[in-house]
């Protein structure tokens, strides 16, 4: 029996490998391949929202308004009721690379019931966008941390009309230095490729739909066909809530960037196991049974190999070596794009196995009453803790 169930694991990975749109490869990027850009460039408007963003918000919208995009770009930062300066420093930074005229910094209104704080920000900044005079063809809404290199946008804008799709979006390079950062980081992607495969959500005949929610450019009328951006207005995983509204009334694009890059630092493991344990049982649609299946499935394709390998014997510790050796190979390409040692692959069982017990604390963090908790907020609950 324990050999049969060796063979399974083994076998479980070696589909991984071959028939899940090649999630491993990390081969969706924004640079592959380049793309003739329109004649002409259509008007764009960036929506930013923060809160208590003082740390990263001056070089995320210099970046944005230093793009070398040939078109109309104008920035609308929406202050979040921080309490850091955050819209002010947001003013300063524009002004100081003489570009105050094209930033409107708004104020941001109390969130009321029923409204994620960054759904809420978002929908008061695309509501003003779209009153303006010359209406933008395309929206992007980028976070407070991310910075772009200046062909960024340019690039997206580019695949867009040539796609066309109504939403184009990049996972960003998330910041992988410290120590911290190196044990998880890469590892999150790889499991969001994983569970969302690029491949898979960039093909019109698949259901699969994610995007990467640093960075998001939308063309206003696919936003507006797909119910504007109070159709998810409770979601707490925003950006995939929204990917499946916009697939719905057209295609879209997904891919991984080395020119769009987070530059929030995670010094140490407890800020990265918030990041998880605030959105992971969201992820799970709050079920207790895709809880216990998803901590199941994860046990077996992760654990299960290394530990046969290890205490095994015969054909069953070759087959948990073997199914060991797949994990490894298959994280290489995540490593290699975040300039990793390949050794890193041999820790992966124990990563997954972080990630399983931060899913479940999730799961408790939402019993509680305390789930999606962000910057002062619960932003998801049961109904009798609400």
């Amino acid at each position: 029996m324990v050999g049969i169930f060796a063979l399974f694991v083994l076998a479980l990975w070696l589909y991984l490998l071959a028939a899940r749109g090649g999630f491993w490869l990390a081969g969706q990027r924004d640079d592959r391949p380049e793309l003739p850009g329109p004649v002409v460039w259509p008007p764009l408007i960036a929506v930013i929202p923060a809160r208590d963003e003082a740390v990263t918000i001056a070089r995320c919208v210099r970046s944005v308004l230093g793009q070398d995009y040939p078109g109309k770009l104008d920035v609308i930062v929406v202050d979040d009721n921080s309490q850091d300066g955050t819209g002010t420093i947001a003013g300063e930074a524009a002004a100081a690379i003489g570009a105050r005229d094209r930033l409107v910094v708004l104020q941001g209104r109390l969130l009321p019931p029923g409204w994620t704080g960054k759904i809420w920000a978002l929908k008061q900044g695309i509501d003003f966008a779209l009153t303006q005079t010359r209406k933008p063809k395309y929206l992007l809404v980028t976070d407070a941390d991310i910075v772009c290199a200046p062909p960024a946008l340019r690039r997206l804008v580019s695949r867009a009309e040539n796609g066309p799709t109504g939403l184009t979006s990049v996972m960003a390079k998330l910041h992988c230095e410290s120590f911290a950062e190196r044990c998880l980081i890469p590892a999150f992607v790889f499991f969001f490729q994983m569970l969302y495969p690029f491949a898979w959500v960039n093909r019109r005949d698949h259901t699969s739909a994610a995007a990467g929610g640093g960075c998001m450019l939308m063309r206003s009328d696919a936003l507006t066909r797909a119910g504007g951006i109070e159709a998810i207005r409770g979601a707490l995983i925003d950006d995939c809530a929204l990917a499946k509204r916009l697939k719905a009334v057209g295609p879209i694009w997904l891919g991984l960037s080395r020119r769009v890059a987070s530059i929030r630092r995670y010094e140490s493991f407890g800020p990265i196991r918030r990041m998880i344990t605030r959105s992971a049982y969201a992820e799970l649609r709050y079920s207790p049974l895709r809880l216990i299946a998803t901590t199941l499935a994860m046990a077996v394709a992760f654990l299960a190999g290394p530990l046969l390998a290890i205490l095994g014997s015969g054909s069953a510790a070759v087959l948990g070596l073997a199914t060991w050796g797949a994990m490894f190979i298959a994280f290489q390409p995540t490593l290699s794009f975040y300039g990793l040692s390949p050794l890193w692959g041999l820790a992966l069982p124990l990563i997954a196995l972080a990630y399983i017990a931060w899913t479940i604390e999730s799961a408790l963090q939402y019993a509680r009453g305390r789930g999606g908790a962000w910057k002062g907020r619960v932003q998801a609950a049961p109904r009798g803790a609400r």
